[in-house]
């Protein structure tokens, strides 16, 4: 099999000048390039991961060929551009862009789909889309982009949980997934059950990701996210979020902690984090929360 490419040999083949990176930022599964590009004709290996590509600056005609067909649209700003993992590709522009690029590792992808769809997944395929004009791609790439810049409290969290939402979005719109023939999995025994809820009450202020936590049960991602959906009717990712937001509303309530301090207690990438989640599950924020038993 054909070695894949890295994202960081990409400018072995794609020559252009970093503007913004990820690297060394402590996320796991996500990447992030920004980088400005001449106009050039080249061809692309295929590579490790899953890529899309925000344009930010500058428009150019664009074509982009794999199995043999040509496809061709005018990018620019707000547009997005999608092509699924280990499919080499020939791309040609003519004007000087920046464009940002997006990274999601297939084992991230993968586990995201699997705890979605109550299955073992795969292979997730990306559908070959050159010109999308899709916000939610664009604005969680610039989310990331952001986050790259501003280096703050609770990145990696942060970025993996805007990584997953992006994900979910492309599976509803943009994939075709491989589901594994299995036996439907038996749900976690009482003993299991307590490990792990104990095991999640012991590390909410940790990152506490799915591989984590099957791995204190002994299983693997897949076969812990089925079986902790059976047994707990919710998946993992949900069942952590509102241990989160439950703490954070006992410790509103009981200690005078600054919000921010609490949030970063609760495993929140930041107060911001806080109070989106904290609106969404409970209808309120923590401000008014605590205001209201003042």
């Amino acid at each position: 099999m054909t070695e894949l490419v890295p994202l960081e040999r990409l400018p072995d083949w794609v020559p252009g000048r970093i503007l913004l990176a990820g690297d060394g930022l402590g996320w796991r599964h996500v990447g992030l390039r920004t980088y400005q590009y001449e106009g050039q004709e080249t061809i692309v290996p295929g590579m490790r991961d899953y890529m899309l590509v925000s344009y930010c600056r500058g428009a150019t005609p664009m074509g982009r060929r794999f199995d043999g067909r040509w496809r061709r649209a005018e990018l620019g700003p707000g547009a997005a551009s999608l092509l699924t993992r280990a499919q080499r590709a020939h791309w040609h522009w003519r004007e000087q862009i920046e464009v940002t690029h997006l990274y999601l590792a297939p084992a991230l992808v993968n586990a995201v789909a699997s705890e979605v769809l109550d299955c073992h997944v795969s292979e997730v395929r990306l559908e070959d889309v050159l010109r999308a004009e899709d916000p939610v791609i664009t604005a969680t790439v610039a989310a990331v982009a952001d986050e790259a810049r501003a280096r703050a409290l609770g990145g990696p969290l942060y970025v993996e949980a805007l990584a997953r939402g992006l994900i979910v979005h492309l599976l509803r719109r943009y994939a075709a997934i491989e589901r594994a023939e299995h036996d439907p999995p038996a749900g976690l025994s009482p003993a299991r059950r307590r490990a792990i809820v104990d095991y999640v009450e012991a590390n909410l202020g940790e990152a506490l990701t799915l591989e984590a936590m099957a791995a204190e049960l002994g299983l693997g991602p897949c076969a812990f996210a089925r079986a902790f959906r059976r047994g707990f009717g919710v998946p993992p990712h949900a069942y952590v979020i509102a241990r989160r937001v439950e703490r954070a509303r006992r410790m509103l309530v009981e200690t005078t902690r600054p919000i921010k301090a609490i949030a970063a207690a609760c495993g929140f990438a930041d107060q911001a984090h806080l109070t989106r989640l904290f609106a969404r599950e409970l209808g309120t924020t923590p401000g008014a929360l605590r205001r209201s038993v003042r």
